[in-house]
């Protein structure tokens, strides 16, 4: 699935990744600035998360309960020096939670992610626009 859109239509673009089932651990690609965050942030409102999302860039997770039974949790990797660290804090045992994880920075722990996973791929057009891939 491909959807180009306008920041103002981010909450639709997350309704439509959700309808497209991907699988509950899903991996964001895209340049530094490109919306990952904020396209997170609206799949989480999409499943139903009523409290306050923020990027996890310091505390490297943040969980969320979901509107259904279930949690969310939002990692940002980008500061781990080596996929010890993750480890350390006990990634595995989110991944395999069967609970959503959306991990931004994927590339930083390629040794530790399940062997299913869906990826979004996020890029900035040169109108502003955002284009946005699922697989």
């Amino acid at each position: 699935m491909e959807i180009i859109f306008s920041i103002e239509e981010i909450q639709e673009v997350a309704h439509k990744i959700i309808s497209e089932n991907p699988k509950k651990v899903i991996l964001f690609h895209g340049q530094m600035g490109a919306g990952k965050t904020t396209l997170i942030k609206a799949l989480a409102k999409e499943l139903g998360v009523t409290d306050a999302t923020s990027s996890p860039t310091f505390s490297l997770v943040n969980e969320y309960k979901t509107g259904v039974s279930g949690y969310l949790y939002h990692f940002d990797v980008y500061r781990l020096k080596d996929e010890t660290e993750a480890l350390d804090f006990g990634i595995d045992d989110y991944l395999y939670s069967g609970n959503w994880c959306f991990i931004e920075w994927p590339d930083k722990i390629p040794n530790l992610l399940p062997d299913e996973y869906s990826e979004v791929f996020i890029s900035i057009l040169p109108d502003g626009k955002r284009k946005v891939v699922l697989q």
